[in-house]
């Protein structure tokens, strides 16, 4: 009897004690079924990717680079930031990147027009009507496409996006992102922004700025970068020669000693972050220009005021390592030791598992049908005979294998 009431007592401490830790556990470990619903929903917390993170990251005592003070007089010390998201219209098109949380299914083909052998296969789950970057009068611009998961805890991410009659999607390019995970596209590859990284890792979301803190890096664009890029990037797009133009990846944050005390609550929300966490050059474009989201709840004369602080008030912080087309990291891409199906001939509508055996490999996409999975198997049920690819991605490329399951 002692004994019994010795365990019970244990296992009420045991569950006190998650109970407590539950309410401080760091927002990484919250589920993505907490998020909401729908076009820049609120992700109630949810932070994607580990607290180790690149994005992440507190960088506020990181080193500053030794060149800092020559890329920021090379951008232009008078620069001013420029917040490229809001409320409302600017010439017809909403301010900001759009992006939707949807409930895992129904997962359509993708079809890329561009830059096909460095994007991820589909299907992915991107519904007939998310939104596309300058919605309602998209253009020819980016038209980047952003898509959640919360069913999966997958991001979805494509460039030059253009839906299709049949619900297929045609992009310019795109990623897949395992929000639980760290991930790296494979070197020298592209992503849905120019230097290979999440675009929505690093916007500005109306949400968690309403919530008093942003918790990650912000994206931002400069007009001129060198080819080049460091860490996380994993791609370049190089317009300049000059010796300070900047590499993709790189990252700069506000001065600690900056005043940001007079700004209003939204402005103060952005460049608190900016001290802590910096921002990462994402892409070419407009000098200074951070990212976040479209929603009317932005404050515009707020968001404003952070074009009172210059380029001058930032620091690059140290750029190591530096990756060039001369020195880029090398190594195995994944290797698929087997791809097997069972069974290997069923009747119409039977399951068959789909079984991997793969070293090596950070992320896995099965197609058609499937799209991004965790683990080594996975259940399909084919109406059709028909071929499955296995794509198994890492920092240094990508393998595949494929099986056919035969439908009598």
């Amino acid at each position: 009897m002692r004994r019994i009431q010795f365990l019970i007592t244990r296992l009420v401490v045991c569950l006190s004690l998650f109970l407590s830790l539950s309410a401080v556990l760091p927002a990484q470990s919250q589920s993505c079924s907490g998020m909401s619903l729908g076009p820049d929903a609120s992700l109630n917390g949810f932070i994607p990717f580990p607290a180790d993170n690149a994005w992440n990251q507190d960088i506020s005592s990181a080193p500053v680079d030794p060149n800092s003070s020559a890329i920021i007089n090379f951008i232009g010390d008078s620069t001013p930031l420029h917040p490229d998201f809001g409320s409302g219209l600017y010439a017809g098109q909403s301010i900001g990147i759009p992006y939707i949380v949807v409930s895992g299914s129904p997962f359509v083909p993708i079809d890329y027009t561009a830059y096909g052998s460095e994007s991820d296969p589909g299907p992915m789950p991107v519904p007939k009507n998310a939104p596309i970057e300058g919605d309602p009068n998209p253009g020819d611009g980016d038209r980047h496409v952003l898509v959640l998961d919360r069913d999966n805890c997958w991001l979805y991410e494509l460039y030059s996006s253009y839906p299709q009659k049949n619900g297929s999607w045609d992009a310019g390019s795109g990623a897949v992102w395992d929000l639980l995970n760290d991930e790296q596209r494979p070197y020298t590859w592209t992503s849905a922004d120019a230097a290979g990284l999440s675009v929505f890792a690093g916007l500005a979301r109306y949400d968690e700025v309403a919530s008093g803190q942003i918790q990650h890096a912000l994206r931002f664009t400069l007009q001129s970068s060198e080819t080049a890029f460091t860490p996380p990037a994993s791609h370049w797009a190089g317009n300049s020669t000059n010796p300070y133009a900047a590499p993709m990846g790189m990252r700069m944050r506000l001065q600690a000693s900056y005043d940001i005390s007079s700004f209003p609550k939204q402005a103060q929300v952005v460049l608190a972050a900016l001290k802590k966490y910096g921002m990462i050059m994402a892409d070419n474009g407009s000098s200074m220009y951070i990212t976040g989201d479209p929603d009317n709840r932005w404050n515009n004369n707020d968001l404003g005021t952070l074009k009172q602080v210059p380029a001058s008030a930032f620091e690059v912080v140290l750029i190591s390592p530096l990756y060039t087309p001369n020195n880029v990291p090398t190594g195995p891409s994944p290797v698929i030791t087997s791809f097997t199906a069972n069974p290997a001939t069923v009747s119409s509508g039977q399951p068959v598992t789909l079984t991997w055996t793969v070293t090596g490999a950070s992320y896995f996409v099965v197609s058609p049908q499937v799209g991004a999975v965790r683990g080594s198997s996975v259940i399909v049920t084919p109406a059709a005979t028909t071929t499955y690819t296995l794509y198994g991605t890492n920092a240094y490329g990508r393998s595949t294998a494929k099986v056919k399951v035969t439908v009598q």
